[in-house]
């Protein structure tokens, strides 16, 4: 069987009444939709830049900020824990607040 005598689907000769119907349709699109079009993605892109800005924010601050407090937190709770297991001595807080305040002071000084 040869090519030039099937018929193949980019054949301009065979096309129908249907065919005739799209191809009287206009070929560009119009000048509103393509300003929809680009409202549209540029809304878009800026979403995502948004979003990537707010990535980094999390990534490059926020994220080991909290990391350093609960870290120094959790390094002190397990001192704590360790001297009273090898040293059997009571450690008092006397001012909690002024305890986590100067945590967070010392976590925030160090980055």
């Amino acid at each position: 069987m040869s090519m030039t005598n099937s018929a193949s689907f980019i054949d301009p000769e065979s096309t129908n009444s249907d065919g005739d119907e799209i191809n009287s349709l206009p070929s560009s699109p119009t000048a509103s939709s393509v300003s929809e079009e680009e409202e549209v993605s540029d809304a878009e892109r800026e979403w995502r830049e948004s979003l990537q800005q707010l990535e980094l924010l999390l990534t490059m601050v926020v994220v080991p900020y909290i990391g350093k407090y609960f870290g120094r937190k959790c390094a002190y709770w397990g001192w704590a824990k360790f001297m009273e297991w090898k040293y059997p001595v009571e450690i008092v807080i006397t001012n909690p607040k002024l305890f986590k305040g100067a945590g967070a002071i010392e976590a925030a000084a160090s980055l």
